[in-house]
């Protein structure tokens, strides 16, 4: 209670007045230059962010707390740290905000993508509510997004509308651009991004009234009896770690738990195996070390453990100082006992793993197969078979690594198509089902479509519709009788199709090929990554397999006839869109479009409009 009275009583005593734009500005490495039409718009928008002191500070006070954590997982991750300001503008930094089109989170997960970026969503745990997880899969994200760009202001764009969305709306994109400008065309999302980091980047430089650190829990425990262990008030502990949702910490795997800290006050003793990481304050003592500069130099890779070498340390030293065997270190990082350390190069502290959580890697100059793996926490002799290598001569800057499958033959001649995308809309929608991705532009979720000898394909709606995506989708195409159909071509897998003149086509099953994964087929077939999973009971985190048959039809669905077609009038509601109203009738976008003569794709709550119904 004491802390909330200072907090309200430093919010009402603090300046009030607006952040001036810049002319020019600093955002991930590029110096962007602002032009007076742009300066205006986001003029606006920090005014609008910082009128109210109370509530302006309120932010500045939960960024103080968090943006520690945040800047630690970015920096582990290696994503600008600028990006901090984008979780104010996506939830303010409440834990379990909750958007209109059901995003969770401080990062604005919706359940399906979340549980996609390896986050676990069910009834005791919601690591959406988990600051460390979620900015982790966020971080992650952005990662993915830069991939297709090498540009960071369109990974930034894309982490609103998709990278696909992306490719549409830019003309030229500015790969490696250290310069740009940002004008009144500029997309609105990263105007409003700036006016965030302008409005908050001052004040929250200040330590905040609470601080805390993190605490790695690897077996079942109460938070009550955590609470107790470390001396920390229940009811606080529980406020910061809300993603436990029945109190329970479960022992499935390590979770990060929030440790609140009040002013100055001295951190806890934490049990045994303490803390990942500590943040701003005072600091959490690691097991094996009370030294600051010790926690600095651990980080996670690919779920390993490892320590960064300083300039003059000896594979012997630094294996001393990470407390293993010096045996175990040389065999986990590939070198020998009189191998040269390189500073500022993390090495592993356990086994690599035979993939990476990553799924590509860009080569850059100078690298080698040796620090990828390293990088990567991967076998070097998986990272050969996946790309077909013998040796460090093959790799050529520019090309793309593969991390966790193999390589397609002609991979080099295509372009990566796993993009998933997210809402187009204004009440941000972080995640979305991949396969209703392309429902941002199009009229009906896409599909792979037949090849016909008569009739023409179904048609797509104009592309910029603003829409929410709903839950289901079903793997169908409607034809006319009598038409012959080819399936999908070998090179997205092997499909099996059933037929019936006076039925719908449906894609049975798939045989997935090297190099797909489960976003691909989904996206491929225009059905939902958890039906995938749902009707093939798979585990999501040990993927799918090459040779492996996927159902992509639900076993119990029965494929109706075309019935007569009947018109009939819907009254539009306050959450309707013209995609929920097509999606809830079967229809197209398009037809809503012409039935009930629309110019564009607005509607007024009370508006009645034609549907002509199957």
């Amino acid at each position: 209670m004491k802390i909330l009275v200072a907090l309200f009583f430093a919010a009402w005593t603090a300046a009030a007045q607006s952040p001036e734009v810049p002319h020019k500005m600093q955002f991930a490495g590029i110096t962007l230059t602002l032009r007076d039409d742009a300066r205006r718009e986001i003029q606006k928008d920090v005014n609008a962010l910082t009128q109210s002191p109370r509530h302006h500070m309120i932010k500045v006070e939960r960024a103080r707390t968090y943006f520690p954590v945040i800047e630690k997982v970015f920096e582990e991750e290696r994503v600008p740290d600028d990006f901090k300001y984008l979780v104010l503008q996506e939830s303010a930094l409440i834990a379990d905000a909750v958007s209109t089109s059901n995003a969770v989170g401080f990062w604005q997960f919706k359940d399906f993508t979340a549980v996609e970026m390896g986050l676990r969503v069910d009834k005791e745990v919601d690591e959406r509510l988990n600051l460390v997880s979620s900015s982790r899969a966020a971080a992650r994200y952005i990662k993915k997004n830069n991939f297709y760009f090498n540009n960071w202001i369109y990974a930034l764009q894309a982490y609103q509308m998709g990278a696909g969305g992306v490719m549409r709306s830019v003309d030229k994109h500015e790969s490696g651009e250290k310069n740009m400008e940002i004008t009144s065309s500029t997309y609105w999302y990263v105007k409003k991004f700036l006016a965030h980091k302008i409005a908050f980047e001052e004040s929250v430089k200040s330590p905040g009234l609470i601080k805390v650190v993190t605490y790695e829990n690897k077996d079942k425990k109460m938070l009550t009896d955590l609470a107790r262990e470390i001396s920390v008030d229940e009811t606080e502990l529980k406020q910061y770690n809300k993603w436990a949702k029945t109190g329970t910490i479960p022992g499935d795997r390590s979770y990060i738990v929030l440790i609140p800290i009040a002013g100055e006050g001295k951190a806890p003793v934490l049990p045994a195996a303490v803390a990942v990481a500590s943040t701003a304050g005072p600091a959490a003592a690691p097991a094996k070390s009370n030294s600051a500069s010790a926690l600095k130099s651990r980080m996670r890779i690919n779920g390993i453990s490892a320590i960064k070498g300083e300039a003059g340390d000896t594979p012997v030293q630094l294996a001393g100082r990470a407390g293993v065997e010096v045996s175990d270190f040389l065999k986990w990082n590939d070198i020998s006992s009189t191998a040269q350390i390189q500073p500022d190069t993390y090495y592993l502290l356990g086994k690599k793993r035979v993939r990476s959580e990553e799924d590509y890697h860009k080569v850059l100059t100078g690298d080698n197969l040796w620090l990828v793996s390293q990088r990567y926490g991967v076998q070097m002799k998986k990272l050969k078979r996946y790309n077909r290598l013998s040796s460090d001569d093959e790799l050529k800057p520019g090309t793309t690594l593969w991390l966790s499958s193999m390589k397609p033959r002609d991979a080099d001649k295509q372009t990566v198509s796993e993009i998933v995308q997210v809402d187009d809309d204004r009440s941000f929608a972080w995640t979305v089902d991949p396969d209703e991705a392309e429902a941002n532009t199009v009229s009906v979720p896409k599909v792979i479509e037949p090849k016909v000898t008569e009739t023409p394909a179904l048609e797509d709606a104009p592309a910029g519709n603003s829409i929410s995506p709903q839950p289901e989708q079903q793997s169908v195409v409607d034809v006319q009788p009598s038409i012959s159909v080819t399936p999908p071509p070998d090179s997205v897998g092997t499909a099996t199709v059933v037929t019936n003149p006076l039925e719908k086509i449906v894609y049975k099953d798939h045989k997935v090929l090297p190099g797909e994964t489960l976003y691909a087929i989904a996206k491929q077939y225009s059905v939902g990554v958890m039906d995938l999973v749902n009707w093939n009971d798979l585990n999501i985190q040990s993927g799918i397999r090459p040779g492996q048959v996927l159902k992509l039809i639900s076993p119990d669905e029965i494929v109706a006839p075309i019935a007569e077609t009947r018109e009939i009038e819907h009254v539009v509601k306050t959450t309707d869109t013209l995609y929920s109203v097509a999606r809830k009738y079967n229809v197209t976008i398009k037809e809503l479009m012409e039935w009930n003569d629309k110019k564009d794709f607005s509607l007024s709550v009370g508006e009645k409009l034609k549907v002509r119904t199957k």
